[in-house]
């Protein structure tokens, strides 16, 4: 095989980029492929009807790059099994790898079934150590990725995995023009004795990886929205059901009309907290809000609560001012602190203390605990990892399950509990500052989606 011109080359990465966005885009619009690619767990059914998916095409582009002269950019074998291995693992990496090689296998190239296999299971062993988010987040705009990659690394030095992905798919592909240029008839590659072409080819690799990414990470935005936009509503809709419910209603009610003759103004301003409730709970809220506007909602229901239990109930709260400004899902403390008071307080004759602490971990998330000592969780009950207590669900649920849509892996929710000694729940998430930062972006990007698909 001769080398391959100057020209064509940079003609053939330039294709590339296009087929790999003209490729990515027509899956997208696929339901079957939108719902496999989006599940959070598997079946080997399901991943193998995804790889198949993906590869069917692009095995057709292999087979003409074989049989059309200088038709090279139909060939993007070596990135698809890149993406195969960081979004599946490494065994479906190699087997999308080894289905991209019969084409190539029929044409002599005996090379490339151990390469792709090679290739597959490099970037599936990264995969399996790389943060989810870090692999749907990375970047085909490689310069800005350095650049928010050397910002990371002023405030807070870490190993920053979406670099090292940038360099993996690089470095292979500087190998395997490597070996594109010692063994030509057996392997088929991109190569070029021009340096600055080369430096071209290595770094086009993650782009053509980065551009699938991006547009699939638009179907996992929106997906999350959808998921918020209902789970905040199931809360909106179970904290308006369990505050406005008739038994905490004549509760206050009852507490204000014993004050209004004797603290006329305390009464005042349970009435106005009690609005302040109300009206927050029957307008539309944004799926976040800085912590200290979480914290000013929660003030009005604590507020209340301590003047119906009066000395029973005491309220502490050790908030650390860095974190009123980092932004959480809204109305994620209230089911939290409700479940302490009615089911860990309330039982017990002389009362107790509710704790609300907030604090910046060592690894920079936010953690948020609500700690009560009252009655604790029964042995029976469900401990570390659930939030299910006994008489509560719904709202409960709702915050396990919102966390677990807004963040995935990297929130945590635990839960310690001793009978007769109290219980702590403690959440961990990423932060989010409340200038904008990653929600910001999130939802521009979205509502770019959105105003395409309205065109």
């Amino acid at each position: 095989m001769r080398p391959v011109s100057t020209s064509l080359i940079l003609i053939t990465l330039l294709v590339e980029l296009g087929v790999a966005a003209a490729v990515s885009s027509s899956l997208a619009r696929s339901k079957t492929f939108r719902d496999l690619l989006l599940l959070r767990h598997r079946t080997p059914k399901e991943i193998f009807k995804l790889v198949a998916m993906f590869c069917i095409p692009l095995v057709l582009g292999v087979g003409i790059r074989v049989r059309v002269p200088n038709f090279l950019a139909a060939d993007i074998s070596f990135e698809a099994t890149i993406l195969l291995g960081i979004l599946l693992g490494p065994l479906a990496a190699m087997g999308g790898g080894a289905a991209l090689a019969i084409p190539a296998l029929l044409h002599g190239e005996l090379w490339s079934l151990p390469v792709n296999l090679l290739v597959g299971l490099a970037a599936g062993a990264f995969g399996r150590v790389a943060d989810t988010e870090d692999v749907w987040s990375f970047s085909p705009l490689i310069d800005l990725s350095i650049y928010r990659w050397v910002t990371r690394n002023l405030k807070r030095p870490h190993l920053d995995r979406q670099i090292l992905l940038l360099l993996l798919i690089s470095g292979l592909q500087f190998l395997t023009s490597q070996l594109a240029r010692l063994r030509p008839r057996h392997f088929f590659e991109l190569w070029s004795s021009v340096w600055w072409v080369e430096l071209a080819i290595c770094f086009c690799a993650p782009v053509v990886v980065g551009i699938p990414l991006k547009i699939w990470n638009q179907l996992r935005i929106e997906q999350k929205l959808e998921e918020q936009t209902r789970l905040l509503l199931e809360a909106k809709l179970d904290a308006l059901q369990r505050q406005i419910n008739p038994h905490f209603l004549f509760n206050t009610l009852n507490s204000i009309t014993s004050l209004v003759r004797s603290k006329p103004e305390l009464a005042r301003e349970m009435i106005v907290k009690l609005a302040n409730i109300l009206r927050i709970l029957l307008k539309d809220r944004e799926a976040f809000v800085p912590f200290s506007e979480e914290l000013a909602f929660t003030d009005d229901y604590l507020d209340i609560e301590v003047v119906r239990f009066g000395e029973k109930l005491r309220v502490v709260k050790e908030i650390a001012p860095e974190t009123l400004a980092v932004v959480v899902p809204s109305m994620l403390l209230q089911p939290l602190l409700e479940n302490s008071i009615k089911h860990g307080l309330e039982p017990r004759i002389d009362g107790g203390t509710v704790t609300l602490r907030s604090r910046i971990t060592g690894e920079g998330r936010l953690q948020i605990e609500v700690e009560d000592d009252g009655v604790g969780m029964a042995p029976s009950r469900p401990a570390a990892g659930s939030l299910a207590r006994p008489g509560t669900g719904i709202g409960m649920k709702n915050v396990r399950e919102r966390m677990q849509v807004l963040y995935g892996d990297s929130a945590e929710v635990e839960i310690e509990s001793r009978p007769g000694r109290g219980t702590k729940v403690k959440l961990l998430m990423p932060i989010i500052e409340g200038s904008g930062g990653g929600w910001g972006e999130m939802r521009d990007a979205v509502a770019g989606a959105l105003k395409g698909l309205v065109r």
